[in-house]
């Protein structure tokens, strides 16, 4: 079978390793111009991993993604892995039952329910809602998915996949692809798997964007005396982040932008003023901006990271919404499958 992958991001260097690796194999050709040289999400992505999810439906892939990187050498070496727990505070009232029980599943004893006060008391929240709930695991913490998708390009490559750094002027229904400088290749099948070029590469080949959008995603690094605080995410503030490898901590807050340009993207000033001013709130810490990080990512109703079809051997690997870093590890080896079947 002679597959086409285009995008060399995080998700289309590891869809072309695993389709080169499946039984029976592929020749694969993986097309990276668009994604791998530029500020794309895999570049530039805080990289939070752990299980949990509000909803069983996306806590099974983010948990089986985080089961496989810990138990791989290899991938824990090329993700670059840093175990240091994680926070996930939800809203009052929510139910964290079942979706903590499918880490469990995955990960045994990893994850534990805590009320608020439990929250106040060992981390440095000044406030939180009444009845708010949380969960904190201690198999979690976040990786470089740079260095995974760079690992994967090589690995990729070192399994016999064709890398190809010309352009994609579009794709067709044949399935084929058509390079910038005029020619046109065919193959059994075709997958864009561009991140947040995935819709403008969709649309310049006169083909549905199929519920796909991009939307502005960016973080701010920052100077904040966070003691004892990891990965976290606070759905009461809309506040997530990091310690960051300088002594500083990443912060980001969810974008309200999209339809947005990916190869125009800029920092979100009055964004990166929100985040300051909601961690001095919710912490009760002076708080300084330093440098901030503007990227987007491809979305999609329902999220998931995962293989669609356009039609008969022509699909798309994107809509992680931002969260593809969590599912990649997973959700690329049941796409090459699929793709293989």
């Amino acid at each position: 079978m002679r597959v086409a992958i285009v995008g060399g991001g995080i998700a289309g260097a590891l869809l072309a390793w695993r389709a080169a690796r499946a039984p029976g194999g592929a020749a694969v050709d993986l097309f990276t111009d668009g994604t791998g040289g530029r500020a794309d999400a895999s570049r530039v992505s805080g990289g939070l991993v752990r299980g949990f999810e509000p909803t069983v439906a996306a806590t099974g892939p983010a948990a089986e993604s985080l089961a496989e990187i810990r138990g791989s050498d290899v991938l824990r070496e090329w993700s670059g892995y840093r175990e240091t727990g994680a926070l996930y505070v939800l809203p009052a009232g929510a139910d964290a039952r079942e979706p903590a029980a499918v880490v469990d599943a995955y990960l045994p004893g990893s994850a534990e329910i805590v009320g608020r006060d439990g929250v106040i008391g060992a981390f440095p929240f000044r406030t939180l809602p009444a009845d708010s709930v949380a969960v904190v695991e201690r198999h979690a913490g976040h990786i470089s998915p740079h260095r995974l998708r760079t690992a994967a390009l090589r690995a990729a490559a070192g399994a016999g996949v064709t890398v190809h750094e010309a352009p994609v002027g579009e794709v067709t229904r044949d399935p084929a692809v058509r390079t910038a400088d005029g020619r046109t290749l065919r193959y059994d099948r075709v997958v864009v798997a561009a991140g947040a070029w995935t819709p403008k590469l969709l649309a310049r080949s006169r083909l549905p964007v199929a519920g796909l959008r991009t939307k502005h995603i960016q973080y701010s690094l920052c100077e904040a005396p966070l003691e004892g605080l990891g990965p976290f995410v606070d759905e009461n503030s809309g506040l997530y982040g990091r310690p960051h490898e300088d002594g500083g901590f990443l912060l980001g807050l969810p974008s309200d932008r999209w339809g947005v340009d990916p190869d125009t993207m800029a920092p979100d000033e009055a964004l990166a003023r929100r985040v300051a001013e909601s961690a001095r709130r919710v912490f009760g810490v002076p708080v300084a901006v330093g440098r901030t990080v503007a990227s987007c990512d491809c979305y999609h109703d329902p999220a998931g990271l995962e293989l669609r079809s356009l039609g008969p051997g022509l699909h798309t690997f994107t809509g992680g919404s931002g969260g593809a870093a969590k599912t990649v590890v997973a959700a690329s080896r049941k796409a090459a499958a699929a793709l293989l079947a």
